[in-house]
């Protein structure tokens, strides 16, 4: 049982530590970087040949395929891991569950369902248009809502590509949806929020960390209540971080908040169709 515990605690204090410095370390980095650069200029592209909420729905179409081109192999090398990783793990936590644990455990991992999470998209959509009501109000009535359905579909997706089965316990399949529609609910609320409401990068690193740490503990209880494979909570924390960073840059996108490339590209020439240089 003390492996058991333990495993809760890392599953609290590991984001606690880790995605701090990940937003204040990490991320002014990644922000600087040679690919950031070449994608804010394929945006700018974007932008101005289809508007800025054309390019988002091609980020939000692009980025998803994407990760779905990511987690489908993912999810085949996760499956191979089950009679290696996940029974081993599924016999030892069932051979040492504790009523009352398990019965905090069955109550917490409601927080991941669907039916919870559409009244938290439906609340939160409503209070971030009033809080917008000046810029574009109408856009959390519409990012929100969308979110949850990416999130649906690609997940389904995912689970018939990869079909792998699920524990006799329950249906859960790969990737756990509860970790993703977490990752994905909250991050883009707090992405409407920061939008609208410039706040200190310490604030932004608690916001931020706040989804991670209710996905984490999603993930273990997920496990403890029997209703995932270990690998599928593994898979859903990548294939959520993975959609919500898609889902984030689509919105800043939508909004105008992509920053300009260091080097715009030249103006095409208007007989030739290429930019035209001087001698």
């Amino acid at each position: 049982m003390t492996l058991i515990y333990a495993s809760g605690v890392v599953a609290v204090l590991g984001p606690l530590l880790v995605v701090p410095w990940l937003v204040v370390r990490w991320a002014p980095a990644g922000a600087g970087s040679r690919g950031a650069g070449r994608l804010r200029g394929a945006v700018a592209g974007l932008t101005a040949a289809i508007g800025r909420l054309g390019a988002a729905a091609v980020v939000l179409l692009a980025g998803s395929a994407a990760v779905v081109a990511v987690c489908w192999p993912l999810g085949e090398a996760l499956s191979r891991l089950e009679p290696h990783v996940d029974r081993p793990v599924f016999a030892y936590v069932h051979a040492r569950r504790v009523e009352g644990w398990a019965q905090v455990n069955s109550l917490v991992t409601g927080i991941g369902d669907r039916y919870p999470l559409m009244w938290v998209t439906a609340v939160a959509a409503l209070a971030l248009a009033l809080a917008w009501r000046r810029r574009r109000w109408w856009l959390p009535l519409v990012a929100l809502p969308l979110q949850f359905v990416v999130e649906q579909y690609t997940q389904e997706i995912l689970s018939r590509l990869v079909d792998r089965g699920h524990p006799p316990t329950d249906l859960g399949t790969y990737p756990s949806g509860g970790c993703a529609r977490l990752l994905m609910t909250f991050g883009v609320a707090v992405t409407l929020f920061v939008l609208v409401r410039p706040i200190s990068r310490r604030v932004l690193a608690a916001l931020v960390t706040a989804p991670a740490v209710l996905a984490t503990v999603e993930g273990y209880t997920r496990v403890y209540a029997e209703k995932h494979w270990l690998t599928d909570v593994v898979g859903g924390l990548i294939f959520g971080t993975l959609l919500t960073g898609v889902a984030v840059f689509a919105l800043v996108v939508a909004d105008g908040r992509v920053p300009p490339p260091l080097d715009p590209p030249a103006a095409p020439s208007r007989r030739h169709g290429y930019a035209m240089t001087g001698t």
